[in-house]
């Protein structure tokens, strides 16, 4: 139950700042309405080191099922699995809530329901189904070889430990988001998706559900094979 806890709380942490983020930039009469695609980068990596932050002492944060997975493959932690995508799934869903009853009355005034949709999950900029996942493989393989480098030498950072994993989330988004928003992440994406479909918001779309599988399966296998080449060349 720890490691659930404390994946929720950090998944939590991490769709609240981040999904927030984007609910500022996208959101009509926000404060932050239309300020782009470098606020979202920089509000994205700022989530994901407080998230990590939160949870790193319990769970060793790892706020991803992509990362889970890559790690159980790396060092066989299968039993701990589930209970890890339980926190993280169930983390993501009330962060996306939390981001809603926030932005309610903003959401309310956007009458573009694909930015309304866009503050919850992501969609690729141009709808390609092949060319999408390939996005989401490259993005989480360079998402998880670099984390599987990350934390292989000893910590020495103390307490900013979470910083190289953010600013490698900043780099990604900068560098590979521009074609499907950079899931890169299956409960940052899957879990308030549901949110966006089970939620009152005025005026809203469909939740995309035939996109939905893509930023799911693209980052499982983006995280692989990045534990395959992780494995091959030891470095």
């Amino acid at each position: 139950m720890n490691i659930l806890f404390s994946e929720l709380i950090g998944t939590f942490l991490l769709i609240l700042l981040g999904n927030g983020v984007v609910a500022n930039v996208v959101l009509n009469k926000t404060k932050g309405n239309s300020s782009g695609w470098i606020v979202i980068t920089f509000g994205w990596a700022i989530a994901v080191f407080v998230g990590v932050y939160a949870a790193a002492a319990v769970s060793g944060a790892h706020l991803n099922p992509a990362v889970t997975i890559a790690l159980a493959l790396k060092d066989g932690i299968w039993e701990k699995v589930p209970m890890y995508i339980a926190g993280q799934m169930l983390g993501a869903m009330a962060g996306a809530l939390l981001v809603w009853i926030q932005y309610r009355q903003h959401f309310d005034a956007t009458d573009n329901a694909d930015l309304q949709l866009a503050a919850f999950c992501t969609a690729p900029a141009i709808r390609s189904p092949f060319n999408n996942l390939l996005s989401e493989i490259i993005g989480t393989f360079a998402l998880i070889l670099g984390v599987l480098f990350i934390a292989k030498p000893q910590s020495t950072l103390g307490a900013l430990d979470a910083l190289p994993v953010a600013l490698l989330v900043l780099g990604i988004g900068l560098s590979l988001g521009g074609t499907t928003g950079y899931a890169i992440n299956p409960a940052r994406d899957l879990g308030p998706r549901i949110m966006h479909s089970i939620l009152p918001i005025k005026g809203k779309r469909d939740s995309d559900w035939g996109y939905s599988w893509i930023p799911v399966v693209g980052p499982v296998v983006g995280s692989v094979l990045a534990v395959f080449v992780f494995k091959a060349f030891p470095v």
